[in-house]
């Protein structure tokens, strides 16, 4: 692909390719899986933490701080008293040559000044509970060089909110140990705690660092440390004050000579009854275990290997060729990477979120597994099982859950009337995908009932419960703290600066409603009645499909606003989203799932809304939330009307919610409007616009700013955001047509009228598709015929029980 300001996409390597040290916002890669994870920047910024990024977060990071990206994994160079780093920054000196590759799980950093050429290599390998780096450094002059250099990470003290604000604790409790070339960091180890971390390198060291005041100096920076401008370490212990980790290596490089550093940074857990080796010096055997794994290049190579093998299997699930080179490189690369990242973090640890204030949401983790049941089905049934064991027995459910005691966060609580639905989607999704019914046999306690017998499906039955024991004056179901837009807050009055919009409610208001969770409720409740009928329950079926009727026919009533759907009623029975409306006059949510769900395609309206939101949401990069803005605070309807115009909840561009519109578009049959929307808010199809978004240009970010907004097209937030699995989802289901149904895959494509033919290979519960679509006079939506293995079928599911093994499809559209 033709090189931007900033880089360009490697598709042949699954790579995207930094060019500048420089871009507009740090753009970062996730590296880890089996629990442990890490960010890292361009520049080599970032921290890593085990499980939870507020709990067992091992390295410190400064958010928000300048310069931006302030704390890393940094091994810098000296060389003829000049000094440079291996990841482009921290230090600003003009480099001769910069690279850096963020690939599947791994980064690579590709640096030269001076003739000498250094290659940093970072990834965490499966099932490790550590990062590995390996620096090769290159001598590319004719004559002989001195390389000293110095490696340098900062710990954090574990609890990464106290870390930053207990100093009259925290600058007296740092300790560490060193032993040849690993440094330990055992803060808290001698009292409450059986885990510490490593730094090592499998190189005898000429020096090392504990204190970062000895190494930068008081009043330096990441920028010009002391330690490397003199060449020399200090070899001191910390105690105390702020501990880092520095491994000190001069080098004497011959003409052409390379060296290869390997450095290990670890966490270990111990046996509290086998925490010591003797008094007061930790229990070091796991370590050395441990650095021995990767202590060669050979080891290091083959580890890399395993992990390029495991992304590989993961990502030949689904592989799409189309007319569109966009379109392709982000379903098969690097939207379901994205989404595999949202599945390992949920919301908790960004360059925005900072991993100390949220857990695992249960409304965005429901939602996330559409986008990778199709890879790690295992791991997504275990999802879902976590997810509602914090529910209640009445079928709300805490709103978050901590990652390290999978138990519900109470400081957040729940009264989110939107969560209980979102178990529904999941659950369905998960057996389509995978066939597998038992999950809805698994005991499964409620959260308030722990001596219970109960099973997944009773939890089913009490979110299906739920909507319709909490109804408004309209019939409409209670919007309660919040439903999918957190900021729509229609019961918490507030004009207190210091509370939250989310945690508080004033009152327990039974009169505000939301016709959003009436369309989620219609799609979701027919997917449960769905579900009943799998289980030969005939009468709760019926019983099912009966509320969701009378929904029906309530929306029709009280949801309808002439040329689109309302999107609530607030605490004083007043309408939002309405035309009598000001500001705010439409909503996306509304017209997403109320048409989603089907309601309005028989009569006309779900033509009018689509072209509603056409005329009065679209802008350049995407559909806007609400339109027009709000310009005033107004507390009955919340943290919504807190946002200046065209930013966040406020009229920018959610591209989470973009997908609904698209689903609906292309039910009803309209693919080019469908596609010109998706390629609107998808970050891969708009690489010239790298330097107005400043967010990566390979991921989708929560945000962009709308066309009311200051700056327009701006975005923020990226990658933990469910535009992913809904853009994947609908892509995949909606736009390329193929849907896993519990019987077998459905055929139903909707897609632009100038494709001839596409290609999807589509593995599903172990049987291989090799689907091509052809579409020979150019029509959005409609199949004729479909070949299997050149016999023509009935209908358009492929059935799974008469075709499960490989299998080559021909589908007809006209």
């Amino acid at each position: 692909m033709q090189e931007n300001e900033y880089g360009y996409f490697d598709d042949a390597n699954r790579e995207f390719v930094i060019t500048t040290p420089y871009t507009p916002t740090p753009w970062i890669n996730y590296l880890g899986n089996d629990g442990f994870y890490a960010l890292m920047s361009n520049t080599a910024g970032g921290y890593c933490f085990y499980r939870d990024p507020k709990f067992r977060r091992l390295t410190r990071y400064r958010y928000n701080n300048i310069p931006a990206d302030s704390g890393g994994r940094y091994f810098y160079f000296n060389v003829d008293g000049e000094t440079w780093a291996a990841g482009g920054r921290p230090v600003d000196t003009k480099l001769d040559k910069y690279e850096c590759r963020h690939g599947m799980g791994y980064s690579k950093f590709n640096v030269e000044k001076n003739g000498i050429e250094s290659t940093l290599t970072s990834f965490v390998p499966l099932k490790t509970t550590g990062e590995v780096h390996r620096l090769q450094i290159t001598n590319n002059n004719d004559v002989a060089k001195t390389v000293d250099s110095f490696s340098f990470i900062e710990w954090c003290l574990w609890n990464a909110e106290d870390d930053g604000a207990n100093f009259q604790r925290n600058l007296s409790t740092g300790e560490v140990e060193v032993e040849k070339n690993t440094i330990f960091h055992k803060t808290e180890f001698r009292e409450r705690r059986n885990h510490y971390a490593f730094y090592s390198c499998n190189r005898d060291i000429d020096g090392f660092d504990t204190d970062r005041q000895d190494f930068i100096g008081t009043y330096n920076s990441f920028a010009n440390p002391k330690v490397v401008a003199d060449a020399q370490s200090t070899n001191k212990i910390a105690h105390g004050w702020s501990p880092i980790a520095s491994h000190h290596n001069k080098l004497e490089l011959a003409p052409g000579e390379t060296v290869s550093l390997i450095y290990v940074l670890g966490y270990v857990e111990v046996e509290p009854e086998d925490k010591w080796e003797s008094k007061a010096v930790i229990n070091k055997k796991p370590t050395w275990a441990f650095q021995e794994q990767f202590d060669t290049d050979e080891k290091f190579e083959n580890e890399l290997a395993k992990l390029e093998a495991y992304w590989t299997g993961l990502l030949e699930n689904i592989v799409v060729d189309t007319p569109s080179d966009s379109l392709n490189r982000s379903l098969n690369i690097w939207n379901q990477y994205q989404n595999m990242t949202t599945f390992n973090l949920s919301r908790s640890a960004s360059f925005y979120e900072s991993g100390i204030g949220r857990g695992m949401g249960f409304r965005d983790s429901n939602q996330d597994t559409i986008g990778f049941t199709h890879m790690v089905p295992g791991e997504v049934r275990q999802r879902i099982l976590d997810l509602s064991a914090i529910q209640m027995s009445d079928g709300s459910a805490y709103h978050q859950y901590q990652p390290l005691t999978k138990k519900g966060n109470a400081n957040v609580g729940g009264n989110f009337n939107d969560d209980p639905m979102w178990l529904v989607l999941s659950t369905a999704n998960y057996i389509k995908e995978t066939g597998d019914t038992s999950i809805l046999d698994q005991e499964l306690a409620f959260e308030d009932t722990p001596d219970v017998k109960n099973i997944h499906f009773d939890h089913l039955t009490a979110s299906f419960n739920h909507v319709i024991n909490n109804l408004g004056p309209h019939g409409l179901p209670l919007i309660g703290r919040a439903d999918w837009n957190d900021c729509l807050n229609l019961n918490c009055f507030s004009t207190e600066p210091n509370e939250s919009y989310q945690t508080t409610q004033r009152g327990d208001s039974k009169v505000a409603e939301s016709v959003m969770i009436a369309g989620q409720f219609v799609l979701y409740g027919n997917e449960y009645a769905r579900i009943c009928d799998l289980r030969g329950l005939t009468d709760e079926a019926a019983r099912a499909r009966a509320e969701v009727a009378k929904m029906v026919a309530t929306v029709d009533q009280h949801g309808w606003d002439g040329e689109w759907f309302i999107r609530a009623y607030d605490s004083r029975g007043e309408k939002i989203g309405s035309n009598e409306n000001e500001e705010g006059k439409i909503f996306i949510e509304s017209q997403g799932f109320c048409l989603m769900a089907g309601i309005g395609y028989d009569d006309g309206r779900a033509i009018q809304a689509l072209d509603s939101v056409n005329s009065m949401l679209l802008a350049e990069h995407g559909i806007v939330l609400n339109n027009p803005p709000f310009s005033e605070y107004n507390k009955f309807i919340g943290e919504i009307t807190s946002y200046p115009q065209g930013y966040k909840e406020n009229a920018g561009i959610f591209t989470h919610n973009n997908p609904w519109i698209v689903v609906a578009e292309t039910m009803a049959g309209r693919g080019d409007q469908a596609f010109d929307y998706f390629s609107r808010f998808t970050p891969l199809f708009r690489p010239q616009d790298m330097a107005k978004h400043k967010t990566e240009p390979y991921c989708y970010s929560q945000m962009i700013a709308g066309k009311d907004a200051a700056i327009p097209g701006e975005a923020k937030n990226s990658w933990l955001t469910g535009a992913a699995a809904w853009s994947f989802y609908t892509a995949t289901q909606y736009i390329l047509g193929i849907m896993p149904d519990y019987s077998g895959l459905l055929i139903e494509p909707c897609i632009p009228t100038d494709w001839t033919t596409y290609n999807v290979k589509r593995n599903f519960r172990g049987a291989s598709y090799d689907i091509t679509i052809n579409n020979p006079n150019g029509v959005s939506k409609g199949v004729v015929s479909i070949e299997v293995d050149g016999n023509a079928i009935e209908g358009n599911i492929i059935d799974f029980a008469t075709f499960s093994g490989t299998h080559k499809v021909v589908v007809t559209m006209g």
